[in-house]
């Protein structure tokens, strides 16, 4: 396994970035658990804009985009600033939680671990509506798509899957093979196994759609009943914590994160 802390074409792409660092880790197939060997790298993370980039006339760098060709693998950073990262943290967002969860850890700083700790308050049972929403998309491309492929299906069942378990558990694990090992799709293993051997094998010819459209409306009711049944609050209870740590990121000078 890849040491991201050490891979130095992770870490280039994190050098090159124009403000300070909060955290970048990595998502996409290699957080998701079936990478191929030609996988792009998908960093993503939060950044810091100076006082002065947000007190004055113009607006900063909300977003910052990076995308480079390294050692023959694409790796893109996507980071966004802390106060549009905290605000979609409020907002029920599965997606930036994962990022901020991940365990595939390219870059992080103390305000990385405090982060993590608060926005704790901010898994809720509202998230159900980003994952189901997400399936339903994945679900969309794989029906209509001739031919089928496998990622897209793949899709569908980790973000079913990390859905479930969120609201069982209260946990964010977007590894689709560590869920699984706890629900048994018996199936999965095959899908993974089609996806990482290479690009001839991710074309379901044989796939059996009327099977997998149960599936996935089985595994849709499940999500939904997990929610319902959730003891997750209905709503962020760290609003007052992250509109704190967010001024006094801002009152820093930005060398504590940069010496990170």
């Amino acid at each position: 396994m890849i040491d991201v802390k050490k891979d130095e074409r992770l870490r280039a792409e994190v050098r090159e970035h124009p403000y300070p660092l909060l955290f970048a880790t990595v998502s996409g197939a290699h957080l998701y658990g079936f990478a191929s060997a030609d996988s792009d790298w998908d960093l993503r993370g939060a950044h810091v804009l100076p006082l002065a980039a947000v007190a004055g006339l113009d607006d900063g760098e909300a977003t910052v985009k990076l995308a480079h060709l390294r050692a023959g693998a694409e790796v893109d950073l996507v980071t966004h600033d802390a106060r549009k990262f905290f605000a979609l943290l409020l907002r029920d967002n599965g997606y930036v939680l994962e990022q901020l969860y991940s365990p595939l850890v390219v870059h992080t700083t103390p305000w990385h671990a405090e982060l993590m700790e608060i926005a704790r308050g901010c898994v809720t049972r509202a998230c159900v509506r980003h994952y189901l929403g997400f399936a339903a998309n994945q679900w969309r491309l794989f029906e209509k798509e001739e031919p089928r492929r496998v990622k897209p299906l793949l899709y569908v069942y980790r973000v079913l899957l990390s859905g479930i378990q969120l609201m069982r558990t209260g946990r964010v694990n977007a590894s689709l093979p560590e869920c699984n090992a706890e629900i048994g799709l018996p199936y999965i293993g095959e899908l993974i196994a089609r996806k990482t051997a290479g690009p001839e094998h991710t074309v379901l010819h044989d796939a059996d759609v009327e099977f997998h459209r149960g599936e996935y409306l089985r595994l849709g009711r499940a999500l939904v009943d997990a929610a319902e049944a959730s003891t997750l609050p209905l709503a962020p209870t760290s609003r007052a914590a992250l509109h704190d740590l967010l001024l006094r990121l801002r009152m820093e000078t930005g060398a504590a994160l940069a010496a990170a």
